[in-house]
């Protein structure tokens, strides 16, 4: 991506626990319209965004089953209704700042959200509306980021951007190790040689089949997400080649 260019359709995948202060649970309502004031100003610059969105300021179904008393696809499941929870928040915030959007869920739950047809999120998008993206793949052993990778293909995204609580990619926890060093650019195959940890193994390996770029920033950063829109180099950009 270069400076000059806007990202015309991307995917953003957010954690859930970007909608809750560090250490906490739930939704806080300061930091949900920091993310939809973010969102909504990317998208003025025209690009089309579609937001996935993770559950685990609501539950996490891995630790849930680790436990042993639920199974795990269970307690996937539970997740995948937490994530359902957070893309309605969502979607409150974005249309009260007057940016349209649309919750698509890959569960069947009609009562609050579209079912995810791809025609029609392309179509929302076209429209200039925000597609949330929630309940995952709708399937038990997958994860958002899998989830994120997959519509990203889907949608034929530009970008699949990767919002963390770091600035990048590192050699190694950079909150843990003061001497890890930033990456500017990996290829995916070293990302998942080096278990680096960017995202799940699925993930990285479906986006460097399909040849989808993943950008690796720090969203806490204001207008970071415009300015990846804008096209501008921040954080980590993880590609084939």
């Amino acid at each position: 991506m270069s400076a000059s260019k806007v990202a015309q359709r991307l995917v953003l995948k957010i954690s859930g626990e970007s909608l809750s202060p560090v250490g906490q649970l739930g939704i806080d309502t300061q930091e949900l319209k920091l993310i939809a004031a973010e969102i909504s100003s990317a998208c003025e610059l025209g690009g089309q965004i579609a937001v996935v969105v993770g559950g685990g300021n609501i539950i996490r179904g891995a630790r849930l089953a680790k436990d042993g008393v639920v199974h795990q696809s269970t307690a996937d499941y539970m997740g995948m209704l937490g994530t359902i929870i957070n893309g309605l928040a969502l979607k409150e915030a974005l249309e009260g700042m007057g940016r349209p959007a649309r919750v698509m869920s890959a569960i069947n739950v009609p009562a609050v959200a579209e079912p995810f047809i791809r025609g029609r999120a392309v179509s929302h998008l076209e429209k200039g509306r925000v597609i949330i993206l929630v309940a995952g793949t709708g399937n038990p052993f997958f994860t958002t980021d899998t989830c994120a990778s997959l519509r990203g293909i889907e949608l034929n995204a530009s970008v699949l951007l990767k919002a963390t609580k770091v600035d990048g990619v590192y050699t190694a926890d950079p909150k843990k190790d003061p001497t890890a060093t930033r990456f500017d650019r990996l290829t995916f195959a070293e990302a998942i040689e080096r278990q680096l940890g960017v995202m799940d193994m699925t993930a990285l390996t479906m986006c460097m089949e399909h040849n989808l770029p993943v950008c690796v920033f720090d969203y806490k950063a204001p207008g970071n997400i415009r300015r990846v829109v804008a096209g501008e180099r921040i954080g980590t950009l993880l590609t084939r080649d």
